[in-house]
């Protein structure tokens, strides 16, 4: 008897169609003892090389891109964000840049379809964590209809120094691509009206689940914050905007989208500092997907060892 394989060769074509849309992987898991965490994809953000050390001598710069076999002009930054569940609570670290303001970024954006392509229920999460409040970070929860897929009783955890900051912004020490300032304004003046009665401002540091820590580090913006994870013998530090792809190598480079450049330099430089000196995991907002490593000293600088894969 001959069987038919119509139904299967349809199957696979859809499934060929689906893995066309998504030829690369935005989603990648580890365990921390008994915490479980997600690193989730919100796809790339292409800006201006310049913004990687605008401080820095352009022919340094150069080299520096031709070495790591980077363009030289323009090139993706990743845009990462974390699930983190511990206990009977999910934790969203930053929720991406949603749909972007007139600023062309159609790549970039994608963490909703991500987070429901890994099985994640906006519904389900317990606590959103940002580590500040520019666009990139804030703009998936002003997506129309995501609010109200979200518990009425979310926790919104962001330092305290940071709702103060975007009250009235200092742009002057930036860098930016024009349009950019004013979208950031306009993004963190909306996230505030339609999240105010969720917000829980912290000081320097908060418990926001057992094994899981914000610190306030500023530098970036005055309230940027760190996350650090840790259960059993795993320790994980979720950097934020602290680090760049450059800053390993050119801690003292400044990005264009630093508000105090001297204070990041500071920062970043004490927390590769103090990674390279326990051997706990890294991870960072703008560092290549899945973004996971750790850090080693290297002369007067540092140097990423990303971790290999476990898959």
């Amino acid at each position: 008897m001959k069987v038919s394989t119509r139904k299967s060769s349809d199957d696979a074509a859809r499934a060929a169609g689906s893995a066309r849309d998504e030829l690369v992987p935005s989603r990648y898991a580890l365990q921390l003892g008994d915490i479980d965490v997600v690193v989730i994809s919100d796809g790339v953000l292409p800006l201006p090389t310049a913004m990687l050390g605008h401080n820095a001598d352009p022919a340094a710069r150069a080299a520096w891109l031709r070495d790591m076999y980077l363009p030289p002009d323009t090139f993706d930054w990743a845009l990462n964000a974390v699930v983190v569940r511990s206990g009977d609570q999910t934790i969203l670290i930053d929720a991406g840049l949603g749909l972007d303001p007139d600023l062309h970024l159609p790549r970039a954006g994608q963490l909703l379809k991500r987070l429901n392509a890994a099985g994640i229920d906006l519904a389900s999460v317990t606590d959103v964590v940002l580590t500040h409040m520019h666009m990139d970070h804030i703009g998936g929860l002003l997506v129309d209809g995501v609010k109200e897929r979200l518990r009425p009783d979310l926790r919104i955890h962001v330092a305290a120094a940071e709702l103060s900051f975007w009250q009235s912004p200092d742009f002057s020490r930036t860098n930016m691509p024009a349009g950019f300032p004013d979208a950031l304004r306009a993004a963190a003046k909306k996230f505030v009206q339609e999240y105010r009665s969720h917000l829980r401002p912290f000081d320097d540091e908060h418990e926001v689940a057992p094994g899981v820590r914000v610190h306030r580090t500023g530098g970036h913006t005055p309230g940027h914050s760190v996350v650090r994870v840790a259960s059993g013998s795993g320790r994980l530090t979720f950097a934020g905007d602290a680090v760049f792809t450059v800053g390993f190598e050119q801690p003292d480079w400044h990005n264009g989208f630093e508000h105090d450049p001297e204070e990041a330099a500071r920062v970043r430089v004490r927390l590769l500092r103090e990674l390279a000196e326990t051997g706990e995991m890294l991870i960072a907002t703008h560092l290549p997907f899945p973004s996971v490593g750790r850090v080693a000293v290297d002369g007067d600088a540092f140097r990423w060892v990303p971790a290999f894969w476990d898959y």
